[in-house]
């Protein structure tokens, strides 16, 4: 199986499932046939049928008939393919594995956790939310006692914020997010004004998930109690809520600050931009302004034009100016950290509808690790229904034995050797410490030093994980059947593909000798009309006309080629006179339909402002059209003959057996 042909084969092979998908019944037990030894039951094939046809409405015989032909024409091909070992072909058992893993994705996550998260994001997304943060920094791999630490720093500091600290003065004094603070100038950056912990505007999908709870849950004005994220522990203080702004699109002329520009520095930058403002309220164009002007070369060699953008995506006073506007209003001068911008709003594109954007939301959720909750809560349940427990004290001699070197890939199992006794159990299942060291073992490798305990937790969670997971995913076939009756109708079809490809659709192409052989026997089912072989000659004139007819007729008797007549002709004027010569079949040309159809030149015709005439070269009697003319028909339909052949050596070879008196009870 050929890489390239995976998405042909996945269209392909889905067809086939949707006319011959299968669903076992145990409530229905009589066989309505026999095919190569297999039973297949009237309750099967009614759920094959039900799937293309409209259930409860009256099956005629005849609708009825083919449907039990096709279905054994599958049956057949499937029972080839397994006898040519077809099903036990790597590459298609990878192939198979593939779709199996994609199809139990959906199964191994809580459905209706992830469509909360879908939902609650969409319904944040009409929000957007101006927040500040302080920030105490602390990473997954801190020891415990320095994350209790970093958290009672942080809830001091906002018991200062409580009792009357400004928020700004607290993120610039303790906030360990450096933007809270100026910057100097270094060799690889330009100097910074600090935002004193402002965030500016965001919304639903634009920080962490935890942050994002944060922000939303916290109401405007109020300060958060502390939020952990990977980052640390925030104060989040939320200073604006507004209606979404979605996406726009503006125009803008900037007049940048120098760097640490003086009080008369930002004064004269001021009155230029009030200046150009003046000059736009009088009716001069903001777009050739902003050419002449704005300092912001890229956007201002377009008229100021700047891409579509979101609330995340600019300053916050640019956003406030924003959605103040209406369209094709122009602001007055607005300061930002980059100098006065004067804003002209172009366009804006409100959020979508929830279902129009509900593809590009569940993409989103599904990469973002606030989709880890649907995986929780579904590792939670499969916990409690195959009576997961454990014993945490059996997992303390590993904070002992591992060392450093599981940091560098080079820690030895050995030193596990003698820990034998249970870790956990889930089902009938038992998972020893030795089963933990062999998965600690083989997932050690170069990554950063941390807490080794911490570490221990982690791998030994993600074991946990990753073990129910796993359970789960080997019982599906037993616990769902529309899994396991899908993964079959993949396999069938899969290998029905395979096989036709072989037996059919490549052979009818690529055996040239066949496909000669096949259109000598059908070739009286592909034939030609009457036709002409005729030129048209299209003459800017009736003097060029006159001519033309002359040398046509001296042409004709000559046997001199089209090119010699152009010649003659068009001397001083290439467009003098045009010749389309072709053969022509009825309903091909209305010039060619409105003359009388035998040898020789037509008479004049006037069309528009040319004169036209045509040289019947030739009248050409019904013939066979050749196979080049009709080779995609006459492949088609030797694809067909393959295939009726190829059935009828399966009937032969493999016994068919129909019950008469199960069938008639179908109605």
């Amino acid at each position: 199986m050929k890489a390239n042909n995976r998405t042909i084969r996945f269209i392909a092979v889905s067809a086939f499932i949707f006319i011959f998908s299968l669903t076992l019944s145990a409530q229905e037990k009589d066989v309505l046939m026999t095919i190569a030894g297999e039973n297949i039951t009237k309750a099967e094939f009614l759920n094959v049928y039900y799937k293309n046809n409209i259930k409860g409405e009256p099956i005629d015989k005849k609708t009825l008939d083919e449907y039990v032909e096709l279905f054994i024409n599958f049956k057949l091909k499937v029972k080839e393919a397994e006898a040519l070992g077809m099903d036990t072909v790597s590459d298609f058992v990878k192939e198979l594995a593939g779709y199996r893993k994609q199809l139990a994705q959906t199964l191994l996550t809580d459905k209706d956790v992830s469509e909360k998260l879908i939902k609650e994001a969409y319904e944040r997304m009409q929000w957007d939310i101006r927040a500040s943060h302080i920030l105490i920094r602390v990473d997954n791999n801190t020891a415990p006692k320095d994350t209790l630490e970093a958290y009672n720093k942080i809830v001091k500091l906002r018991n200062r914020i409580l009792k009357g600290e400004p928020f700004e003065k607290v993120a610039i004094e303790a906030s360990e997010d450096q933007s809270a603070r100026d910057s100097e100038a270094t060799d690889k950056r330009p100097a910074m004004k600090g935002n004193a912990g402002d965030l500016g505007y965001f919304t639903a999908l634009d920080m962490v998930y935890p942050f994002e709870n944060g922000a939303y849950n916290t109401k405007v004005g109020e300060i958060s109690m502390p939020i952990r994220t990977a980052f640390g522990y925030h104060l989040i203080k939320v200073t604006d809520k507004k209606p979404a702004m979605g996406k726009v699109q503006v125009a803008h002329i900037l007049k940048s600050l120098p760097k640490n520009a003086t009080e008369e520095q930002v004064a004269a930058k001021k009155l230029e931009a009030d200046s150009l403002y003046q000059k736009i309220k009088e009716g001069e164009s903001f777009e050739e302004i902003a050419q002449k002007y704005s300092d912001d070369k890229g956007s201002g060699a377009k008229g100021g034009v700047l891409p579509w953008f979101g609330v995340n995506r600019m300053v916050p006073e640019f956003i406030e100016t924003i959605a103040k506007l209406k369209i094709n209003e122009v602001s007055e001068p607005v300061k930002t950290i980059y100098g006065y911008h004067i804003i002209k709003l172009l366009d804006r594109k409100p959020i979508d509808t929830y279902e129009n954007l509900y593809p590009e939301l569940k993409s989103r959720v599904t990469r973002d690790p606030r989709s880890n909750l649907s995986k929780d809560v579904f590792i939670a349940r499969i916990k409690k229904e195959y009576n997961f427990s454990e014993d945490l004290n059996k997992l303390k001699p590993f904070y002992t034995i591992v060392d450093d070197s599981v940091f560098v890939g080079k820690w030895q199992i050995e030193t596990a050797k003698n820990l034998k006794d249970t870790l956990f159990k889930l089902a009938d299942k038992v998972f020893t410490q030795q089963d933990f060291a062999t998965y600690l073992f083989n997932h050690q490798g170069h990554r950063v030093k941390e807490n080794i305990e911490n570490y221990v937790n982690a791998v030994y969670n993600g074991y946990v994980d990753e073990t129910c997971v796993n359970y789960e995913d080997s019982r599906l076939e037993i616990k769902d059947i529309d899994f396991r009756n899908l993964m079959k109708e993949y396999r069938d079809g899969i290998l029905l593909f395979e096989l036709t490809q072989q037996k059919v659709w490549s052979k009818a192409i690529n055996d040239t000798v066949g496909l000669e052989n096949f259109y000598q026997t059908v070739k009286h089912n592909y034939m030609w009309g009457t036709r002409l072989n005729a030129s048209i000659y299209i003459c800017k004139d009736v003097k060029v006309a006159k001519k033309a007819r002359s040398l046509a007729a001296k042409a004709m008797k000559k046997g001199y080629p089209n090119q010699y007549i152009l010649d003659k002709i068009n001397i001083n004027d290439p467009n003098s006179l045009k010749i389309e010569s072709n053969f022509f079949s009825k309903g091909d040309s209305e010039i060619i339909d409105g003359i009388e159809w035998k040898t020789g030149i037509s008479a004049d015709k006037n069309i528009e402002k040319d004169v036209v005439f045509v040289v019947v070269h030739e009248v050409l009697q019904p013939e066979p059209k050749g196979l080049s003319d009709v080779k995609g028909l006459v492949t088609a339909e030797y694809q067909n003959y393959l295939e009726k052949k190829w059935i009828e050596e399966l009937r032969a070879k493999y016994p068919v057996k129909i019950n008469k008196d199960v069938l008639s009870t179908i109605n």
